[in-house]
């Protein structure tokens, strides 16, 4: 039942990706003929929605087979990392919130650049969305034992129940459900982010340092 579902998700996410590039190239003839509009905007604006939600059914789909394919390299991790912060920090300025950023420099890693770079792409927005205004990020990198350990932290309005925890990871899951798609994601983003960490063998878990702030932890083995 569970692979007929995936395989649901993969097929019907191609089958889907065909009419929208049509929507979207009718859109731009469209434009050119009548000249921009609010109608053909948010024609434009849903379509990209809809594409961005079925890319990441189906990368998700294709990281829940058993062996999803990687690209491993040795990568400078710390540079990867300090570079993909770095694009977010403005974006926290603008939104009045501060983020802090400590990465142990000169670390590499064996695994999937551009995957791992999606990882900590997506435990940024993440964060970045589900923190109150004026509230506080922390990302961190640093070698712990034979591992690496990355931590993303931000401030959150109220404190997580335990079963709120658990379901972080859940496939379409939102701690608020006041939010939609429009201001809080899709609620795939962690569920992508989950299947990425055990594609590298790694471990990652939500934590709770104390009743304002929410961790989500990575550990990428050796």
């Amino acid at each position: 039942s569970y692979e007929k579902q995936r395989r649901f998700i993969t097929d019907a996410g191609h089958e889907l990706k065909t009419p929208m590039t049509i929507i979207s190239a009718d859109v731009d003839l469209a434009e050119m003929d009548c000249g921009e509009n609010q109608w053909l905007i948010d024609i434009r604006r849903q379509t990209q929605r809809l594409t961005s939600l079925t890319t990441d059914l189906i990368y998700l789909s294709r990281m829940e087979e058993e062996q999803p394919r990687l690209s491993p390299i040795e990568l400078p991790l710390s540079d990867a990392v300090e570079e993909i912060a770095q694009s977010f920090a403005a974006l926290a300025t603008s939104q009045g919130k501060a983020f802090s950023i400590r990465v142990q420099p000169m670390l590499s890693y064996l695994g999937d650049e551009k995957a791992i770079r999606q990882l900590v792409s997506i435990l940024l927005d993440n964060a970045l969305k589900y923190s109150p205004e004026g509230g506080q990020l922390t990302l961190t990198l640093e070698k712990q034992g034979r591992g690496t350990l990355l931590t993303v932290t931000n401030t959150v309005d109220k404190p997580l129940e335990r079963a709120q925890l658990t379901r972080l990871f859940d496939r379409f899951y939102r701690t608020d459900q006041s939010r939609n798609s429009q201001t809080g994601g899709y609620g795939l983003g962690l569920s992508i982010a989950k299947r990425i960490v055990l594609a590298h063998k790694g471990k990652i878990r939500p934590d709770q340092p104390d009743s304002n702030t929410l961790a989500i932890v990575v550990n990428l083995s050796a």
